[in-house]
């Protein structure tokens, strides 16, 4: 059976809606088809993080789990990923296993009685993490303008409500209501803290925060000084310390 082409003004108005809503997902389009398969190549499909099809087609039952596994490890690592849906003959014939990983393709079994084999590009929608600097100083102007080019969201302040988008935040107020900057940030639900700033006025103002009753877990999660040590001394390579900080967060598993 020849399914019709994929509905792209839905799947276009999809992709834009999880875009705007900052919703991570995975786009999964048939590249290449071997012998009775439903879906074609060109076929795409939307997939949730969570491996739902929430718009498209890329094939039956025995498509959809592999295709969802294949979109969770891409939006996971944010890395796309090529499967390779084969049925038991198949894989023997290559000599490869279900599950396996070879020259970048994960091969995956295909059950179904039609015996294809389909070649499916995962490309994942992961949204740009979120960076709130707090201050108007030399510091806080470079790792604004800095953290652009590295695809992150910048912000000024926190988010109203506490909305909680912003994943990472560093106060770089240098002394123009440091206290109280820092004090709203550590109350936010920020996974990351950074105070820019030596150490002893750091610890400092942690007494302080914590004689005005801030919690002993928030005042835990505070980094302080911010960035990592390169022996910065100018605005911009004190910048460049705390986004290497950061991107180091980011990529070696340590989220928010």
């Amino acid at each position: 059976m020849k399914m019709a082409p994929p509905d792209m003004d839905a799947l276009d108005e999809t992709r834009r809606r999880l875009r705007a809503d900052g919703t991570p997902h995975a786009i999964a389009t048939v590249v290449r088809t071997r012998d009775a398969t439903s879906a074609k190549a060109g076929a795409k499909a939307i997939v949730s993080a969570e491996g739902e099809i929430l718009e498209g087609w890329v094939g039956g039952g025995c498509a959809r789990g592999a295709i969802g596994r294949a979109a969770r490890k891409a939006i996971e690592r944010n890395e796309p990923v090529l499967v390779a849906l084969r049925p038991d003959e198949r894989l023997a014939a290559e000599g490869v296993e279900p599950c396996e990983v070879r020259d970048g393709m994960v091969y995956e079994r295909n059950g179904c009685a039609s015996k294809g084999s389909l070649d499916i590009y995962v490309e994942p929608f992961v949204p740009s993490p979120d960076l709130v600097v707090m201050g108007d100083g030399p510091v806080a102007r470079a790792l604004s303008g800095l953290a652009r080019g590295f695809d992150f969201r910048v912000a000024g302040d926190l988010p109203e409500g506490d909305g909680a988008r912003a994943l990472y935040v560093v106060v770089a107020t240098q002394g123009r209501g440091d206290a109280l900057a820092l004090g709203r940030a550590l109350a936010s639900s920020a996974g990351f803290v950074a105070f820019v700033g030596s150490p002893k006025k750091a610890a400092t103002l942690k007494a302080k925060l914590a004689a005005e009753g801030a919690e002993a877990g928030a005042l835990d999660r505070l980094v302080a000084p911010a960035g990592l040590n390169i022996g910065a001394a100018t605005p911009e390579e004190i910048a460049l310390s705390i986004l290497a900080q950061i991107v180091a967060r980011r990529r070696m598993g340590q989220e928010p």
